[in-house]
């Protein structure tokens, strides 16, 4: 069957509009190359089967979901589930160790990135062979197009680094002469960057739709991609420069942003059905249930992350370490507790409401006697988690709902959910407004900013309550007042309090490791983080990140043999 899969790939283009199995499994036929296909309704549903893809979730087949790769590698949260054997591969991201290039997971999300960009190139070269006449939607539909190529791209860019850029224009029987090292780093970085630009220009402000890409997605995603740009890196992934004028696009592309958008009054409203597409939301997918199909379209990216109890049943993934819990703490003028926030285990409920902590600590992990997502009479216990020997005894909860929401679902024997997964919030486009204004000398104008998400964290505690209507938490969390409660707000501290604020802020939602590497300090951050882990878990043992190595994955080997040797592994690997 692999043979078959990589014959397969170009024929993906041609056939997008059916199922990864029936083209695994029925030949070509030759029809969805004619120029019949090249109709407004024909190219409507070309342009769905793209969209679908963002949904295409399985926990088996490269998860759209960025925990794996994003919480597990950078220590914000353990793999969870029945012991280290139990999704092997998620252990292997976890601890570095065993990671190799044959990495079956990793191929599987290679492959179905392509699968996508497949899809929008075929839309692509269909929009292009039909006239605005014809077809009155042409312009807005690629930049739709062009938006989603650029998110599959992008995925694939943080994740391998290196990979062939394959666009409407290239043949399929061009696509073996294609390198992943045709361009350079810094080369797709500015093609990533067209993309999002060319939408941005050519969306409308508004989609009836709110599937669609429009104008606030294409700026803010074109903001993100800037931002990673600017960090330019030599061939052994060290940061070498910062390019000033990609970080000042950022800053003005997000305050364009400003007034279209706003943050949630709650923090919790992020995370629950009733609450999603809010002022916040910028760009998720969007997920249903009861839609008159088998299943609906679930949220399969999460379906292993449920705790294990009656009313749930399974799984007992994504379990938040010890070290993310700890660095909630705050000290008697709520701040973070930079240096010291380690020393200290939250460990229970007892815990909660005898320490100074950030109220977003109970809006993201699932604590041994405190309510769970903001139910008072649903407590979770130590049982509900899978193997606390193993894995200690929280759990993950910003992407799972209650058993009662109308939103659940038995995906059997798993659970899921028709909560929308938000891929970009305003909160965090303010934390990159931010980001790029401290490295550009001007930290002054970013205090504002992170001052807003503390400020909007310390009016989030209606939710955060017992039976009793008392608060769950000690909860102490002040803004930085800089000479009263905190250090002169230079630049290296207005950087260390922007970093720790997107630690908590987007904490569990897989972005942390590429911070990391983005800033180029994962190696030493991560190892830091297992010296002490090792005395907490002991199959942590032989934990270790290889610097100038495992700031990203290795191209999969069998891609590499798909290409006849054409594509270059990445360096240390």
């Amino acid at each position: 069957m692999k043979t078959l899969k990589y014959i397969a790939f170009g024929a993906a283009l041609l056939l997008p509009m059916m199922s990864c199995d029936s083209f695994l499994d029925e030949a070509p036929q030759g029809v969805a190359d004619s120029d019949n296909l090249n109709t407004a309704d024909n190219i409507e549903k070309m342009v769905i089967s793209a969209y679908s893809m963002l949904g295409n979730d399985n926990y088996q087949e490269g998860v759209n979901a960025y925990w794996p790769y994003g919480d597990l590698r950078s220590g914000d949260a353990y793999k969870g589930g029945a012991g280290t054997g139990d999704m092997g591969d998620f252990h292997m991201f976890e601890t570095f160790v065993y990671l190799r290039d044959d990495n079956g997971y990793l191929d599987k999300k290679w492959y179905s990135q392509y699968i996508a960009i497949a899809r929008a190139n075929d839309a692509l070269g269909r929009i292009h062979a039909i006239s605005e006449e014809a077809y009155p939607k042409k312009k807005v539909r690629e930049a739709e197009m062009r938006f989603l190529r650029a998110n599959f791209y992008f995925d694939l860019k943080i994740l391998f680094k290196q990979m062939p850029w394959i666009d409407e224009n290239d043949k399929t029987d061009d696509y073996i002469t294609i390198s992943n090292v045709e361009y350079t780093d810094k080369e797709l970085w500015d093609m990533i960057i067209a993309e999002f630009r060319f939408a941005m220009e050519n969306l409308p402000d508004k989609n009836d739709d709110l599937a669609r890409a429009n104008k606030g997605m294409a700026q803010a995603y074109l903001a993100k991609a800037l931002l990673y740009a600017a960090y330019e890196q030599d061939e052994k992934h060290n940061v070498v420069n910062i390019d000033k004028t990609k970080l000042q696009e950022v800053v003005t592309l997000c305050q364009g942003l400003s007034g279209k958008y706003s943050l949630a009054s709650d923090f919790a409203n992020n995370f629950l059905c009733e609450t999603e597409n809010g002022p916040e939301s910028i760009f998720a997918v969007q997920f249903s249930v009861n839609d008159g199909t088998l299943r609906g379209r679930l949220d399969w990216g999460a379906m292993l992350n449920y705790p294990m109890n009656p009313e749930y049943g399974c799984c007992g993934f994504h379990s938040p370490s010890q070290n993310m819990v700890n660095a909630f703490q705050t000290d008697e003028n709520g701040l973070p507790l930079f240096d010291t926030y380690n020393n200290h285990d939250l460990q229970t409920a007892d815990d909660l409401l005898a320490t100074n902590i950030d109220p977003r600590l109970n809006h993201t992990v699932a604590i041994p006697g405190a309510p769970y997502k903001y139910n008072p009479e649903f407590i979770f216990e130590t049982s509900w988690t899978r193997d606390p020997n193993t894995y200690g005894s929280f759990m993950s909860m910003k992407e799972t709902v209650l058993p009662d929401c109308p939103c659940f679902a038995f995906a059997s024997p798993f659970m899921s959910s028709s909560k929308n997964r938000d891929i970009i919030r305003y909160d965090d486009v303010m934390l990159w407004q931010a980001e790029a204004l401290i490295e550009l000398g001007r930290q002054a104008e970013a205090l504002p900013l992170i001052n807003a998400l503390r400020e909007r964290a310390a009016n989030s505690t209606a939710k955060l309550v017992d039976v009793q209507g008392d608060p769950t938490g000690k909860f102490n969390i002040a803004t930085y007042q800089p000479g009263k409660n905190c250090p002169e707000w230079t630049q290296d501290f207005a950087r260390k309090a922007l970093r720790w604020e997107r630690r908590l802020e987007m904490s569990q939602e897989g972005s942390t490791f590429f911070d990391l590497v983005r800033w180029g300090i994962a190696a030493e951050t991560v190892n830091k983080y297992f010296e002490v882990e090792r005395t907490r878990r002991t199959y942590m043992g032989e934990a270790e990140f290889t610097k100038n190595k495992d700031e990203y994955f290795p191209i999969p080997k069998n891609q590499i043999n798909f290409s006849k040797k054409l594509y270059k592994q990445n360096y240390g690997w």
